[in-house]
């Protein structure tokens, strides 16, 4: 079972993930989500435990349980959803230059 952990202080450590879980099953995986620009920790993790009633205990015993002064956050992990193909872009420069040779949409139209 694959839980959602939140509300993580930066210094938290995927060991220490490991062996707070640890306590209510097998930990199977810890994957501690970090800041690719920063290399620090976002606050929070996914936490994979060997069968649902592991991760059930987990989430019963650790959720909203202060761990080095924060309150965590621990539930079922939703599935990933699919990302769409994504915003329109930025356009590219020479177009956006051309664009700012022509007349403007605002001035008045010639007779």
């Amino acid at each position: 079972m694959r839980l959602y952990v939140g509300n993580l202080s930066f210094e938290t450590t995927e060991n220490d993930l490991e062996d707070l879980f640890g306590q209510y099953g097998t930990v199977s995986e810890v994957a501690l989500m970090m800041d690719r620009m920063t290399g620090r920790s976002r606050g929070f993790a996914f936490v994979t435990m060997s069968s649902p009633a592991e991760g059930q205990a987990a989430i019963g015993a650790l959720d909203r349980r202060e761990v080095a002064g924060r309150n965590l956050t621990v539930n079922e992990a939703r599935p990933r959803e699919e990302r769409s193909g994504g915003g329109g872009g930025g356009g590219s420069r020479r177009f956006d230059q051309q664009r700012s040779n022509t007349r403007s949409s605002f001035s008045r139209p010639r007779r």
